[in-house]
């Protein structure tokens, strides 16, 4: 019996040590053997995203995203450097430099329509993107719309990769993104970071702003390129960077999916973004204007001017009037009233809550068609709503 119990605690002895070196030497052999049947290869990343081969890769998003953003190069002619005004008016076209302009872009439909920057193709005489697969084709405008810089282009290719639209109303600050585009020239590249604000506004950047802010690797030549979430959708158009130097310092700005599909569709269907106008100046109200107006708020705007006869003004709103909301959508600043006046539909009938000389009013204001920058007379300001 004795001799039975030394064997036995032998035995345990050199188990346990056999264990121990194991998990000194070689902790995996322990974790396959604590899981059977679930292999590295079976793993799925934190957002559940399948055929992710490791914990927290993006690779499927970015897969699914890639074969749809663009290059997109543009020719443009330039007259010598140092020529006068005066000088360039006499020059022939021969002498004319050509100037090249790289940006991004992204295939949203099969039939070839590609959203990009404005001012990525904005006075470009000749646009040719090309795909990640390697194929090329010459690509048209459809139309431009410079108020959120936006642009739609239109190849002829078949069998094209389209990204879908994510909702970005959904977006939350933190989530993780992918910024996909053509940086320098070198190639496609993808960048990660997180949406780091949301509804940016009064940047100065467009007249109509309500951007979506990433800390995601944003350089020259990803102008028009995708901001895509980690299902791999388009959740914005990478526009703009803050930045010192050219290159990312980690702030960078998109136009968000919902504008952007907006403005796509209406620049398919009349080659123009239809906007509400009510023709006012409008000023944000600061402490220092409350109080040399006497003001009963210190929040707001303040329409500095009325344009006789406009909308506005038929209705009743006088300069010095204090706008509240209008068609159900508070306003706090010139950017949202900008967004909400815009936002209406030409014709429409928008209630519209003002306070003029301390007291409210409710106005019924006919809204009008927002003019074209180029029908706005010299001098107007085109940031009017």
């Amino acid at each position: 019996m004795r001799r039975l119990w030394l064997i036995f605690a032998q035995a345990t002895t050199l188990a346990l040590g056999a264990v121990f070196a194991m998990q000194m030497l070689a902790p995996q052999w322990l974790e396959h053997t604590a899981k059977p049947g679930v292999s590295h290869q079976q793993w799925q990343d934190p957002c559940g995203l399948p055929n992710a081969t490791a914990v927290g890769s993006y690779a499927a998003a970015a897969s699914r995203a890639m074969p749809a953003v663009v290059s997109v190069t543009t020719t443009r002619l330039s007259s010598p450097r140092g020529d006068s005004p005066l000088e360039r008016s006499f020059n022939d076209s021969r002498t004319r430099r050509p100037t090249v302009g790289l940006g991004s872009g992204v295939i949203v439909s099969p039939n070839g329509y590609v959203l990009t920057n404005n001012h990525v193709v904005e006075g470009a005489e000749e646009i040719e993107v090309k795909l990640a697969d390697g194929r090329e084709a010459a690509a048209t405008v459809v139309g431009r719309d410079p108020d959120t810089d936006l642009a739609v282009l239109k190849i002829n290719l078949r069998n094209l990769p389209t990204l879908a639209f994510a909702d970005d109303t959904k977006a939350r600050v933190g989530d993780v993104v992918l910024a996909i585009g053509y940086p320098f020239g070198v190639g496609q590249t993808v960048t990660q970071g997180i949406i780091s604000a949301l509804g940016r506004t009064q940047l100065g950047i467009n007249t109509f702003e309500d951007f979506i802010q990433t800390d995601a690797a944003i350089n020259p030549g990803n102008s028009g390129g995708a901001l895509v979430n980690v299902h791999g959708k388009l959740l914005g158009i990478n526009t703009a960077i803050f930045s010192r130097s050219g290159g990312s310092l980690g702030i960078g700005f998109a136009v968000p999916a919902t504008l952007t599909h907006n403005v796509m569709q209406q620049l398919i269907a009349h080659g123009r973004v239809v906007r509400g106008w009510i023709g006012v100046e409008p000023q944000n109200i600061t402490p220092q204007l409350a109080q040399a107006l006497n003001l009963p708020v210190t929040d707001g705007v303040i329409a500095a001017y009325v344009l006789k006869g406009g909308p506005a003004d038929q209705a009743g709103m006088r300069a010095g009037n204090v706008v509240l909301d209008i068609g159900g959508q508070p306003v706090h600043n010139t950017g949202q009233l900008l967004n909400a006046v815009a936002g209406l539909k030409p014709g429409s009938t928008a209630a519209t809550r003002v306070l003029a000389s301390g007291r409210e009013k409710l106005l019924r204001v006919k809204i009008g068609t927002r003019p074209r920058l180029a029908d706005t007379s010299p001098g107007a300001d085109s940031t009017a709503p």
